[in-house]
């Protein structure tokens, strides 16, 4: 049985060519995007997963606001570690990392700035999957002065050598510089991992020089993660927290510096986690139920299109089924025939389709900045998802035809009045306004994504963000005793007009802590805000608004000492609606005292997912990084001649530069990656659309080719008849933007929520997108009616 509907099914796709090709190619395409989105997003669900411990290991998120326990931080204190340790015997294991790390390594004149570097506990190893290629995973973290480099890193350095025993020059860490054992190589952290890094450096190594931090509850410098015993109950850890907090922190420091924290397991970091300071990039919930949304969308047209082409055709066999049923076949053997040949088609498919998708696999790794081969096909959960997907489809678009055609009475069959009823019509015209009127709401959402990130990366962020070119020195102790007269070198060349000196940028790594400012009434009350550590000119270079008082100047020698300028979001927090009121208040930070001078207007430091938060700035003589800021539109000669002076000044230190515009746009390639994805698979499922609509209009066009062979010859003009075939197809697309306007408005609404600063949703957005529906289904209709209504028409009554 199966071998005949082999070669029946084969015989229909070789009697109509360009129906099996719109129907087989469009379906495949449907499913390659599927399996594609699948793909993406079992990557998505997968992080962290290669961890043999996952299930056991947890976080520990620090909460240092009680009037907002959702503002938490990832990297906090390191006393909490140690002492999780010693009270809690649920607790098996604890590693501490610290804060990303900047460090320059050098090797036989091979020198480079290190990004990803982490100080890590011995115990690393215990508690993540992490393997060594080289070295002993037990003490490669013990030893002060102590490096694990990943299997990449270590080429660079010290090519196919096993480097274990050898030594490394580092300058710059956070720790003191010095000569550092390579005690072992390990794997490069698997891309699915929720925070990665080049080197790791033994902890014992930061205490070498600042062993007070590692004692102190108020600062923030590390990660902290514990390995729990299989009898771990979260909810009855956390009731015990209160109780910890009151045994380790003293009660005067209790009162006057809010701090808790609670604990988020390993399995919710990636997607779940809104805590700030995250050591890596974070996945979107929400976006992948949009992925798996337009997934779904993407098979439902092609198998409507599949459906609808099936059944069109099944028209022209109604006449061989009331044969066959008059010479006494079973409707049950009608069923099995219809529903194996729908099952073969859509089994072509879906092996085309994989096909599609294996090729596709490049492309979707350049898309989404994140690797895919052949073994994200080979999976079980994927393989049965794709294959059960496909069984599926077929069931479901050969229904119709096997349920409905199967059980008309011959008689009205082979009189040809089933050709003639309106129930076979008004189904595909329900499927026709069901997938456009998903394609007009993907169209869309996708002009509403467009313009939400042209409105991020063009929103004017309230400081001077072209033109900036910014040197890393990574506080290199001979530049920063030099740094004024380095200064001056800059600014003498033809091309710089400004510089600074500061210990942060926009968009690039800030600190916080614990600041107390006078009230109305005269008491000190305490509050956390960023910090900006800066130069005196740093406000005027980049163009920052002064909205009260004035800005650190040379003029005001105590600014370094007794100054304090901050945003209007912080003097907000005040109850300084007024800014005006606010200046000259006292000021307590960091072991400073003083008053605040000024108040600027706020800027976003900050991507535009978060609102502006309260900051501070406080004038100072060291920092990281200077700020150039570029008169030349010619950035390679201003470029070349910044170096080439820097190679005169630092010949130590590498050149290392970027355009603060571009490294701030960096904060948004989660969301350009989105629009990218986003537009091309609507695209891709409004083009799958057009397929069936084309083969529905050459269908219906080759149905009322006698009527048109009869309206030429009385004399009928070509528009009219384009205009007469074109009419339905255009009502039913005007009927699928009045279903898909609410719809895609509420989903844009909810989708936009996501952001702190967003576009509305304005109603040309839905005028647009109609208009594009409209003019693609008049193309893609009108070039078969054009097409038909320009035949012969002698031709066509012969036909006929």
């Amino acid at each position: 049985m199966f071998k005949n509907y082999i070669k029946i099914a084969w015989r229909n796709i070789l009697k109509n060519k360009g129906y099996s090709i719109i129907n087989i190619g469009g379906l495949a395409i449907g499913l390659a995007c599927f399996l594609l989105i699948a793909i993406f997003i079992s990557n998505e669900l997968s992080y962290d997963k290669y961890h043999a411990k996952k299930d056991a290991i947890y976080r520990v998120i620090h909460h240092s606001n009680a009037d907002s326990p959702d503002d938490a931080w990832v990297w906090g204190n390191a006393p909490v570690g140690p002492a999780l340790k010693s009270d809690f015997p649920e607790i098996l294991e604890k590693v501490q990392f610290s804060g990303r790390s900047d460090i320059l390594l050098e090797y036989n004149n091979r020198k480079f700035q290190e990004g990803d570097c982490f100080y890590a506990d011995a115990s690393a190893f215990n508690v993540f999957s992490w393997s060594l290629l080289n070295g002993d995973p037990k003490t490669a973290l013990e030893a002060p002065y102590s490096i694990v480099l990943t299997e990449t890193t270590a080429k660079k350095y010290f090519g196919n050598e096993n480097p274990v025993g050898k030594t490394i020059e580092g300058i710059g860490g956070r720790a003191a510089d010095g000569t550092y054992t390579v005690t072992g190589v390990m794997k490069d952290v698997p891309q699915n991992s929720h925070f990665s890094f080049d080197v790791l450096m033994s902890m014992s190594s930061f205490y070498q020089t600042r062993p007070g931090i590692f004692d102190s509850w108020g600062y923030v410098d590390f990660y902290t993660y514990v390995l729990v015993s299989n009898n771990f109950s979260q909810a009855a850890f956390e009731s015990k927290i209160p109780d910890f907090l009151r045994k380790h922190i003293e009660p005067e420091v209790a009162e006057q510096y809010y701090y808790s924290f609670s604990l988020e397991s390993m399995n919710e970091i990636y997607l779940y986690s809104e805590a700030d300071r995250q050591p890596g990039e974070t996945g979107s919930l929400s976006n992948i139920y949009v992925f798996a949304i337009i997934g779904l969308f993407i098979l439902v047209i092609a198998s409507i299109n599949f459906m609808n082409l099936a059944t069109a055709r099944s028209l022209e066999r109604a006449k061989e089924v009331g044969i066959r049923k008059v010479i006494g076949a079973e409707r049950k053997g009608l069923i099995y025939q219809f529903l194996g040949e729908s099952l073969i088609l859509v089994l072509f498919a879906s092996l085309l389709g994989l096909l599609i998708a294996v090729v596709a696999l490049p492309w979707l790794s350049s898309l989404t900045g994140k690797t895919f081969t052949m073994a994200s096909f080979i999976t079980v959960p994927i393989l049965l998802l794709y294959f059960g997907t496909t069984l599926s489809t077929g069931l479901f678009a050969g229904s119709y035809p096997a349920f409905i055609l199967s059980g008309f009475r011959p008689v009205s069959v082979l009189k040809g009045a089933f050709r003639t009823s309106a129930q076979g019509a008004n189904l595909r015209k329900g499927l026709v306004i069901l997938q456009f009127s998903i394609s007009i709401a993907l169209i869309a959402s996708t002009v509403v994504v467009y313009y939400q990130l042209g409105f991020m990366l063009n929103k004017d962020m309230g400081f001077d963000k072209d033109q900036q070119l910014i040197l890393d020195f990574n506080w290199d102790g001979q530049v920063l005793g030099n740094v004024e007269a380095i200064k001056g070198e800059f600014l003498a060349l033809a091309d710089v007009n400004s510089v600074s000196l500061s210990r942060t940028v926009p968009s690039s790594h800030f600190p916080a802590a614990g600041t107390d400012i006078e009230t109305f009434e005269g008491n000190m009350q305490n509050f956390t805000p960023y910090i900006y550590e800066v130069d005196n000119n740093f406000i005027q270079h980049y163009n920052i608004d002064v909205v009260a008082g004035r800005a650190f100047s040379p003029e005001f020698p105590t600014d370094s000492i007794s100054s304090l300028i901050i945003n209007e979001a912080a003097a907000k927090e005040f109850g300084y609606n007024d800014p005006n009121l606010i200046i000259g208040k006292k000021f307590q930070q960091w072991g400073r005292e003083g008053t605040i001078v000024g108040v600027v207007k706020d800027f976003n430091y900050i991507s535009l997912h978060q609102k502006v938060a309260p900051l501070t700035l406080r004038q100072v003589p060291y920092g990281r990084y200077l700020s150039l800021r570029i008169s030349s539109n010619n950035y390679k000669k201003a470029i070349a001649a910044i170096e080439k002076k820097w190679s005169v000044l630092a010949p130590h230190r590498p050149f290392l530069y970027s355009f603060l515009d571009e490294a701030f746009n960096k904060q948004y390639i989660a969301d350009i990656r989105f629009r990218k994805l986003f537009t091309v698979f609507s695209c891709l499922a409004i083009f799958i659309a057009c397929l069936g609509l084309f083969g529905l209009a050459t269908y219906s066009a080759m149905l009322r080719t006698k009527e048109i062979g009869i309206r030429k010859v009385l004399g009928a003009e070509v528009s009219t008849i384009v205009a007469l075939l074109s009419k339905d197809f255009i009502k039913l697309v005007a009927i699928a933007i009045l279903i898909a306007i609410p719809f895609s408005w509420y989903a844009m609404r909810q989708w936009l929520n996501e952001y702190a600063y967003k576009i509305d949703v304005e109603w040309w957005v839905f005028l647009l997108a109609g208009a594009i529906a409209l003019s693609i289904a008049i193309i893609t209709v009108g070039f078969h009616a054009f097409k038909s209504a320009n035949n012969n028409p002698i031709k066509s009554l012969r036909t006929e």
